[in-house]
């Protein structure tokens, strides 16, 4: 129930509730290449930026240049909020019956691709937009760190 601006929940305690049989995994870091193997592997992530001190997370399709993530945008929030500043790209992959899962973080600085040549190698790479829009702009997030984690079980 919503009140004033403040989320009020109902909870009920119940008690003997029967857990999966599923042992904890533990934290494995990633090396650079097995986060860039996974990085080149997929295409949909997540982009944080900051908008109005405020943080937004979007998905974006992508492609990997190098230790380069690039993808399009139109005119507006991606563009204008990544461009110049420091920003966020993250993946992962969850399964949630085994309770695994592994998560690769790219942490730059946006750049605006505007150099001919470069667009050109750009236009390339197979980043088709799933949204309308002609996302004339390239944005990539250069420099920065890579890393990456998975939560193991042992056998």
């Amino acid at each position: 129930m919503e009140t004033s601006g403040r989320v009020v929940a109902d909870v009920e305690v119940v008690a003997n509730v029967e857990l999966p049989d599923v042992a904890l995994g533990r934290l494995e870091a990633l090396s650079v290449d097995e986060c860039l193997r996974l990085l080149a592997a997929n295409h949909v992530g997540r982009l944080a930026v900051v908008v109005k001190e405020q943080p937004v997370v979007v998905p974006v399709n992508y492609a990997l240049m190098g230790r380069q993530i690039v993808f399009r945008s139109d005119t507006g929030t991606k563009l204008h909020a990544s461009a110049g500043r420091r920003v966020a790209f993250e993946i992962d992959s969850v399964d949630a019956s085994r309770h695994e899962g592994w998560s690769v973080l790219v942490v730059g600085t946006g750049h605006e691709e505007r150099d001919s040549a470069r667009l050109e190698a750009l236009r390339k790479l197979e980043v088709t937009p799933w949204a309308e829009g002609t996302k004339a702009h390239w944005i990539c997030i250069k420099g920065g760190s890579v890393t990456g984690r998975r939560i193991v079980h042992e056998a």
